[in-house]
């Protein structure tokens, strides 16, 4: 366990002080209060992962600071010390949420033990609540067994072992997270959290607190204390996904973390250890982000350590059915279609095309064509009309020339403009899953619609 922060509250001073040689002998760091108005005020002002307190003491007693704590939405456990009278006064404490009670005189293995079964329950509590939202997003596994993905395994079971940082590119939908993913589980950190944060989805002005947490009132709307990320990833790690989009200043402060390998909470100057692998990605060319300004050279030379990139669906067409058939399952479960299938004709009509949103863009083909199709035959007729009309690759000859007056800039926005409306079409006008398909936060994407005058 890493090493915790406890908040050590009594009138005796030679208690305090005990108590105290004990913890910081078990590797913790603390802090002392003489009492609860003293302690109340340093929660105010710091971050705590455990509090150790007297049940009797002048003025604010234990009971009155474990309520003032849990009516102010402070959450960090409560340990009471109490002497055999007032056992009643500690059991009616634990009924309002203190994790446990010992009593006075004590034996020191056994508040040992009680204070590490709290700072470990304490953790798995955030654990839990933090798979419990990942859970809740859904991911499934790799599909593919064409040489291109051969070849992702080998470099994923090269690099798990080590704690190298990895930079994996490749197109929107193609897969880096799952990449991501599988380096964690073969790694030897598989037991501990694997944190994914989305770079273009954070806020601006939240992105700090996202992954370095911050302490009550070190801002307005802060009115507890946070964990970041960070912190959560401990012992883990951490993805960074679409990491161009991270502000430049924020850039700075990962380099740092980066380097120094500890963090500080937001309103805090107190140093926090973090032992975490750093995977990120991105789906631009990293070189050209360094050469437009949108990320730092000397993070890409601390990030890129060692490369993996994803390869597009349309370089492992050979690959196609195996998807196919994991999605129509997929799809079998979460729909209930039990008769879901697929003809020859639009099997090979998905084998032609050329998927500019990759993976993720066959997936969402076949889930509409599954609901259009009542959960029977998927035919040709049930998929996008480009796919059947025009999935056949035109040759370089065949291509249209382009009129000689058009710029780049106007090619790549008319471009643009016909992705975002065939994912505004595919969708049926949801911007959210019209966002989630061209890996665009969904801020990005009513910008882009109103640029483009789009409904």
């Amino acid at each position: 366990m890493s090493q915790q922060r406890v908040l050590v509250v009594d009138d005796e001073a030679n208690t305090r002080r005990v108590l105290e040689i004990m913890l910081q002998k078990m590797g913790h760091e603390t802090r002392a209060a003489g009492n609860g108005q003293e302690a109340l005020a340093l929660t105010q002002r710091e971050s705590f992962d455990l509090v150790l307190t007297d049940l009797r003491m002048p003025g604010m007693d234990g009971l009155a600071l474990l309520n003032a704590l849990r009516s102010q939405k402070v959450e960090t456990p409560v340990i009471l010390l109490t002497a055999y009278g007032t056992v009643e006064s500690a059991v009616q404490a634990m009924k309002l949420g203190a994790y446990d009670y010992i009593l006075r005189p004590f034996d020191v293995e056994a508040v040992e033990r009680t204070i590490t079964r709290a700072l470990t329950t304490e953790r798995t509590r955030r654990e839990n609540l933090f798979l419990r939202e990942e859970i809740e997003k859904g991911w499934g596994e790799f599909v593919g067994r064409s040489a291109a993905m051969q070849h992702v395994y080998d470099l994923i079971h090269q690099v798990a072992p080590s704690n190298t940082n990895v930079l994996i590119t490749g197109e929107t939908g193609t897969g880096k997270e799952l990449a991501a993913r599988a380096i964690h589980r073969a790694s030897p950190r598989k037991a501990a959290l694997f944190v994914p944060i989305n770079c273009a989805a954070i806020p601006d002005d939240i992105f700090e607190s996202d992954l370095f947490g911050h302490t009550r009132g070190a801002f307005t709307g802060a009115s507890h204390d946070r964990v970041g990320k960070f912190e959560m990833a401990h012992g883990g790690t951490i993805f960074l996904d679409e990491i161009t989009e991270m502000p430049l200043p924020m850039q700075a402060k990962l380099l740092r973390v980066l380097q120094e390998r500890e963090i500080e909470r937001l309103g805090s100057n107190r140093r926090v250890l973090v032992d975490i692998r750093v995977v990120v990605a991105t789906n631009r060319n990293p070189q050209q982000a360094v050469h437009d300004g949108t990320l730092r050279e000397d993070l890409f030379y601390r990030i890129n350590v060692f490369a993996l990139d994803m390869p597009p669906l349309r370089a492992r067409v050979e690959d196609i059915p195996l998807l196919v058939q994991h999605f129509l399952e997929h799809h079998r479960t979460k729909l209930g279609y039990e008769q879901l299938q697929i003809t020859d004709r639009a099997l090979q009509s998905l084998q032609q095309y050329d998927w500019p949103g990759n993976v993720r863009e066959l997936e969402n083909v076949l889930e509409r064509a599954a609901v259009l199709s009542r959960g029977q035959l998927i035919d040709s007729m049930h998929l996008p009309q480009e796919m059947v009309v025009s999935h056949v690759r035109p040759s370089v000859a065949e291509r249209p020339i382009l009129p000689e007056s058009i710029s780049l800039p106007q090619a790549i926005e008319n471009l643009e403009r016909e992705f975002i409306a065939k994912a505004l079409t595919q969708t049926d006008g949801n911007k959210a899953k019209a966002a989630r398909l061209l890996d665009l936060s969904e801020r990005a994407l009513w910008y882009k619609v109103k640029k483009y005058g789009l409904t």
